[in-house]
């Protein structure tokens, strides 16, 4: 290992600025403790002085016992006009009981004379008197030099005699900011060097991502020598949001051989990811490096024979390294590789030489030049896979259903639904009602199913996607109908439904959703149906 980055997360404070994240107390302790599990080393908890959920924050966190992360406050140097001790600001730091705090202080002369309104020389005495104040309280101290990177470029002599001054004061850390986001890595390079050799602090980096290169910066400036990264899970923040944690961990420790979190933890990294994505009630990008559902999936039938004889020709990484795993995508794209590769995931044993499996083959690529879409579907797939090898009994079939909705005047809609099905040569006909077409049917093949296999009151529909698949056909467009369903709200499954008719899509995916949680299950089935008969012969007589 080339040595130690000590990682900075400040989700909790700079991520939540970002558009469409609120996080509550209670989300942020959850987070906290996430993280600390990860193996970060700072963990920013938000500013004391200015809400009072901060604060309650800090008072929680002490209760934490936390293995490996230091809670830290967040805060400005003091106001210019006054003292630091005098300062409401610095003095809440103080009372929320940390033992780490990063404050920020003005490194472009502009913002000094346009934004504060002061002199040069008053912030600079601002940024030491401040870090002085909290050094001698007994508190680590990282000076984040806000807007370096553009003060540097403005007047390179006063953005580097701001870090003096904090240097001079005591700080552990200078953290230089591209607090606009707008700096290349050469840029970033080139200043971090300078500054390496203008003080003997260590120094950190805290990009935004502005103009997409907050994690090539934030790889920039350790390779130029900091030694302190700051960012975000999932590059959470204001604008165009931070530096992604989630990259600049691997490519930092995998990549370029620097120790930042436990190499135990890295394979949290994944289930990090998505934790803060569930908390903050955001869905996960598929495509996320890394982390993504789609990070090491793989559909071209070359790619998919290449990773079969060696996983590297097609992956930078081993996906389990950093909790992933990797997937094939069974499309018209597809090639026996892929058929393989899925029937070793579901325990099938399938020979590429035999008629079945050219066929199946070739049914999903016709079923998919119909609009079937089964890479988001994997429960279909499978079914259709065992249907192919005379591996499946059907548990049920279906005679057949209708629907009816009824709306009169101002009052709300009714939907009807009846279901005819068949068990074992017994009939069941049921109807129910629904709040619309698909939850109807879903109640009433519930209903006539439950009778037979009365656990399946535990399954239910988690989501719900209706897909128009040519748009110039309006409302005659075929559509695609995807249903995930779970049974104990951990496990899910994906099931898939094309027609003209979005109901009859909806009712496809319905049945697949069903016949998948009931697989295997026919023997069952019969001996109920068997034994109703006998009653109702009993009871006849």
């Amino acid at each position: 290992m080339k040595g130690q980055v000590f990682i900075y997360d400040t989700t909790l404070r700079d991520g939540t600025q970002g558009e469409g994240v609120s996080l509550s107390v209670d989300d942020k302790l959850k987070i906290a403790k996430k993280l600390d599990q990860l193996g970060v080393h700072y963990i920013e908890g938000g500013w004391p002085g200015s809400n009072p959920k901060d604060m309650e924050f800090f008072l929680r966190a002490r209760e934490l016992n936390l293995k490996h992360a230091k809670i830290t406050a967040f805060g400005s140097t003091r106001r210019f006009g006054i003292t630091a001790d005098a300062d409401a600001n610095l003095n809440m730091i103080i009372e929320s009981g940390v033992e780490a705090v990063a404050i920020f202080g003005k490194s472009w002369d502009f913002h000094v004379t346009e934004a504060l309104g002061t002199t040069l020389e008053e912030n600079l005495n601002m940024i030491y008197e401040s870090v002085r104040f909290l050094k001698e309280k007994g508190l680590e101290v990282i000076y984040d030099a806000e807007h370096f990177f553009d003060g540097y470029k403005h007047n390179s002599e006063y953005a580097l005699a701001t870090l003096r001054r904090a240097a001079d004061a005591g700080a552990d850390w200078l953290t230089l900011c591209d607090t606009n986001g707008g700096s290349l890595p050469h840029e970033i390079s080139e200043i971090v060097t300078r500054v390496k050799e203008t003080v003997e602090t260590p120094v950190g980096i805290h990009c935004h991502n502005d103009g997409e290169l907050a994690v090539a910066n934030s790889l920039a400036a350790v390779a130029a020598g900091a030694t302190q990264v700051q960012g975000t899970i999932n590059g959470f923040g204001e604008r165009c949001g931070n530096a992604n944690l989630i990259s600049i961990i691997p490519n930092l420790q995998l990549k370029l051989g620097y120790a930042c979190v436990p190499e135990e933890q890295l394979k949290q990294l994944t289930n990090t990811s998505r934790y803060v994505y569930e908390i903050a009630n955001i869905m996960p990008p598929n495509v996320q490096p890394f982390v993504g559902q789609s990070a090491f999936a793989h559909k071209g039938g070359m790619h998919v024979s290449a990773i079969l004889k060696a996983a590297e020709t097609y992956e930078h990484i081993k996906p389990e390294a950093v909790g992933n795993t990797r997937r094939v995508l069974v499309s018209e794209l597809s090639g026996q590789s892929n058929l393989l590769f899925k029937a070793q995931e579901l325990n099938i044993d399938l020979d590429k030489n035999t008629p079945e499996g050219r066929a199946i083959i070739q049914q999903v690529k016709e079923l998919e030049h119909q609009g079937y879409q089964y890479e988001g579907a994997e429960a279909s797939f499978e079914l259709l896979v065992r249907k192919g090898l005379g591996e499946y009994e059907e548990v049920f079939t279906v005679e057949s259903f209708k629907v009816l909705m009824e709306k009169i005047g101002d009052h709300d809609a009714v939907t009807e639904a009846t279901v005819k099905i068949k068990v074992n040569g017994q009939t069941v006909h049921t109807v129910a009602e629904g709040n619309g077409p698909v939850n109807a049917l879903d109640n009433a093949l519930r209903k006539a199913i439950e009778a037979f296999f009365p656990d399946i009151k535990e399954m239910y529909l988690t989501d719900y996607k209706v897909r128009v698949l040519s748009e110039q056909d309006a409302t005659a467009s075929k559509v695609r109908v995807l249903i995930e369903s779970t049974r104990d709200g951990k496990d899910s499954w994906s099931t898939v439904g094309v027609s003209a008719n979005v109901i009859e899509a909806s009712w496809e995916a319905l049945l697949d959703s069903m016949r998948y949680a009931l697989m295997g299950r026919h023997g069952e089935a019969a001996e109920i149906a068997l034994k109703e008969t006998e009653r109702q012969g009993i009871l006849n007589h």
